[in-house]
């Protein structure tokens, strides 16, 4: 993946991109731990620029839900959207809307190319809304 993406392979790139891969919607610190657990002595730094790198060439994701941290995916290349967990903050990845969807045609384009729609669908996850209802 990172060759096809004109990228140099580097140890630290390797286990970032397997880190996403095996933990989606996974925050930086939660990547870190998943690195550091085959790559103990990667520094915080090379995660981080490693996470730039592989979202600058279009190899991961980055997502921020509202009053969230920054979260990364390895699903690329589709317009899908997340719902997320309002009580235990779970994200799953919600295939995009299709058909008479207002939220996903701007009602004035103001000129604008549209080429994707982010939508974030906020509630509770069947976990949350089983031990709520107890």
């Amino acid at each position: 993946m990172l060759r096809g993406a004109a990228l140099r392979v580097t140890r630290p790139r390797v286990a970032v991109l397997g880190a996403v891969l095996a933990h989606p919607h996974a925050d930086t610190d939660s990547i870190i731990g998943a690195v550091r657990r085959g790559l103990p002595e990667v520094s915080h730094q090379a995660v981080y620029d490693s996470l730039q790198t592989l979202t600058a060439a279009g190899l991961v994701r980055r997502i921020q839900p509202a009053g969230s941290v920054a979260r990364y995916e390895s699903r690329v290349g589709d317009n899908h959207h997340h719902m997320v967990c309002r009580s235990c903050g779970l994200i799953a990845d919600v295939d995009c809307a299709v058909g008479d969807a207002p939220c996903l045609t701007a009602s004035d384009g103001d000129g604008f190319s549209v080429d994707e729609a982010e939508v974030v669908f906020w509630g509770r996850c069947p976990g949350c809304s089983t031990a709520g209802s107890s």
